[in-house]
């Protein structure tokens, strides 16, 4: 955004810090309760998959692959709307209206029970789920001055993981005992929580008046910045995706663990992921750049997941290499996350209080686009080459996004 704009805008200190940390709070419960609900059908590939002989549902890889993208589709068609309605009415209302969508959707799903029907509900969930995406960015960085925005927005995007992290540590043991319909109350009941919590503390955070009527310039036709984190955006949530999809399938059909322990294994690397996205938020502060750690990322994230698929091709038949398998299973899940706030906050940062909220949709519409695909293609890939060749042929996507990351046309981050 630009100075004279950071100049109007009321001063973030206009509310308490406490306040100003329980919305921080509040949009970080919320894009759990919502990546819970996306991720969740993730964690019920191993039922949809067992065979009806077992008491599964006999569906390929592939098809389980398309019901576990359903809610991230509905999520991808409505990110841009989204930020259209954080633009005109504030992200107060887009985080209890989208809340309220995922919480009805994750209900229907759960009564349904049935795959495709399921499918059809949790595809409206991820509607829903949309808002938090591009609505409690905007909490972030209009409340927060910006040499605090960077850890604010890594603490904001621990959302992701702990979501996830919820869903693998409950939605595969309870779907493995009780039925795919029982675990689906779980993301259900935490977007309920997650509501009230958004109703008590949350604020729209100011923004500077319009002046003289005239509309404020669209950033993306002032340089290719923001395409251009976009673009490595995209190139880096494959594996990000990859390994949260199909990380638990992976050490329950290859490596024999039982769905409660390796449930538990993969929600123990969400913590991880957690960690790596405020550890890169704090750099970026330190640093004074969102990009150059955004880079450092994209290398680690092409080497880990290249090792993986290295080391998961023996790992079957091999306890070391088991061992070294799944340890960097959690470090992949980690790294591959840790680029999500950097690029969040740049965005937001760089389109302004008129244009983040489409900004941040279009940013994860593009993220989604590419996640949608990832669970039906790699189901593919996995069945014809393994899971070790799935997970080195994603390294190559971050190696690219390394050139595509924009280092040379970043700003100031108090600009």
């Amino acid at each position: 955004m630009s100075t004279t704009s950071a100049a109007r805008r009321p001063a973030p200190a206009t509310v308490s810090a406490a306040r100003r940390w329980a919305m921080l709070a509040a949009g970080t419960g919320a894009q759990a309760a919502t990546s819970a609900m996306v991720t969740a059908p993730s964690f019920l590939i191993p039922e949809l998959h067992r065979p009806i002989a077992e008491g599964g549902y006999g569906m390929s890889l592939a098809e389980a692959g398309v019901v576990a993208a359903a809610s991230m589709t509905g999520m991808m068609f409505t990110l841009v709307l989204w930020g259209l309605v954080v633009d005109r009415r504030g992200e107060r209302f887009a985080l209890l209206a989208g809340l309220l969508v995922t919480a009805v959707g994750g209900g229907v799903a759960a009564v349904l029970a049935s795959p495709w029907p399921m499918a059809a509900a949790l595809c409206f969930a991820g509607i829903g789920a949309a808002a938090t995406n591009s609505a409690s960015g905007r909490v972030v960085v209009g409340w927060f001055p910006p040499e605090r925005r960077g850890i604010a927005m890594g603490i904001r995007q621990t959302g992701q993981p702990l979501g996830v992290g919820l869903a693998a540590g409950t939605v595969a043991v309870i779907a493995h005992h009780h039925g795919i319909g029982p675990a689906l109350w779980v993301p259900t009941g935490a977007a309920v929580l997650m509501m009230g919590f958004v109703a008590l503390v949350v604020l729209d955070p100011p923004r500077p008046a319009a002046t003289g009527g005239v509309r404020a310039a669209n950033p993306y036709r002032a340089d290719s910045y923001l395409t251009r984190i976009h673009a490595a955006s995209v190139l880096l949530v494959v594996p990000q995706f990859l390994v949260w999809t199909f990380g638990l399938t992976w050490l329950v059909d290859d490596l024999g663990w039982s769905p409660g322990v390796a449930g538990l294994v993969v929600a123990g690397t969400q913590a991880a992921g957690a960690a790596a996205r405020i550890g890169a938020g704090w750099a970026s502060d330190l640093v004074g750049s969102r990009m150059r750690p955004m880079r450092a990322v994209a290398f680690l994230a092409a080497a880990t997941m290249a090792l993986l698929g290295l080391a998961a091709t023996g790992a079957a038949g091999s306890t070391p290499l088991t061992v070294l398998a799944v340890g960097l299973l959690v470090v992949a899940s980690a790294v591959t996350v840790a680029d999500n706030g950097l690029a969040f906050t740049a965005v937001a940062e760089r389109a302004g209080p008129f244009w983040s909220g489409r900004a941040l949709g279009l940013q994860n519409t593009a993220q989604h686009v590419a996640a949608v695909a990832v669970p039906p293609v790699a189901g593919l890939t996995i069945a014809a080459w393994g899971y070790g060749a799935a997970y080195a042929l994603a390294a190559a996507l971050p190696l690219l996004a390394v050139a595509v990351v924009p280092v040379a046309g970043e700003r100031r981050i108090d600009s």
